[in-house]
């Protein structure tokens, strides 16, 4: 799944494969496969993450090892300087180390539960197009991820997140603090 844009193809419409590629872990791979439907995708956006879902987020590229997520410039998505607004932003960055972390704990058991409990940014350039964000740390979160299972004690991961232009330039970069710990089977509210 590792796929990259073909020249002059945008970024927001890869072709998506028949199915995960191999090795992909089976959990990782179901949710992947879940993800690549753009139906169910935008269904569950309007559904769950309503704003996400108006603004125009999109899963450019997933796999078990980073997420890329694009936002337009748009009406929605706009502030008052004509550039993409922090807000919209952010909760594409999010979305690229979400999206890993959600593969990741997918059908999990015991299941694990997770929470963003920082965010840090730093904007470098005006958002005046198209912005795609990538997190390269699924790797990193897996082990996280296994290592609360394995220990029964929460762990966080600053996950880091990169917004570029179509130029390549650097926009934003964003580092979310993660924390995952497995759910206690004695309280539902875990």
């Amino acid at each position: 799944m590792n796929e990259q844009p073909s020249k002059g193809a945008s970024p927001a419409s890869p072709t998506p494969p028949a199915s995960a590629p191999p090795g992909t872990p089976a959990g990782n791979a179901e949710f992947v496969r879940l993800l690549r439907s753009p139906i169910r995708f935008r269904l569950y956006l309007l559904t769950r993450l309503p704003s996400a879902f108006f603004s125009g987020l999109r899963i450019a590229a997933a796999d078990d090892s980073s997420c890329t997520v694009t936002i337009p410039f748009k009406w929605f998505t706009r502030n008052p300087f004509r550039s993409t607004y922090f807000a919209c932003l952010s909760m594409a960055a999010e979305m690229s180390t979400g999206i890993l972390a959600m593969a990741a704990v997918y059908k999990k058991n015991p299941p694990v539960s997770m929470l963003v409990v920082s965010l840090e940014g730093n904007f470098h350039k005006k958002a005046t197009g198209l912005t795609a964000f990538r997190c390269e740390d699924g790797v990193s979160i897996r082990d996280i991820i296994e290592k609360a299972v394995s220990t029964g004690e929460a762990q966080i991961i600053k996950a880091r997140s990169v917004g570029t232009n179509a130029a390549g330039e650097t926009i934003a970069e964003f580092f979310i603090t993660w924390s995952f710990r497995t759910r206690s089977k004695t309280s539902p509210n875990s």
